[in-house]
């Protein structure tokens, strides 16, 4: 063996070290796939509320508006009485 060919054996020992994450980084890498699914269920529940309560608002000011058209009708309705 020569010098040359340690130092390439060394290197390509090096660059498979390297390459490879080990169990630390497996682990985590899936408490942070895991934690990006909570955060996601989260964001999902929270726009979702909030698109529940636009909508239940909405329907309570058109039955308001459709309440103050009755009332509104009634009174021409009486006036032409």
């Amino acid at each position: 063996m020569n010098f040359n060919t340690l130092i390439l054996r060394a290197e390509e020992e090096a660059e498979a070290i390297a390459a490879s994450p080990g169990t630390i980084g497996w682990i985590f890498t899936f408490a942070m796939a895991i934690g990006a699914g909570f955060l996601i269920f989260d964001m999902v529940r929270r726009i979702r509320k909030v698109r529940y309560r636009d909508e239940i608002q909405q329907e309570i000011s058109e039955e308001q508006a459709a309440i103050e058209e009755a009332a509104e009708l009634e009174k021409q309705r009486k006036k032409q009485n």
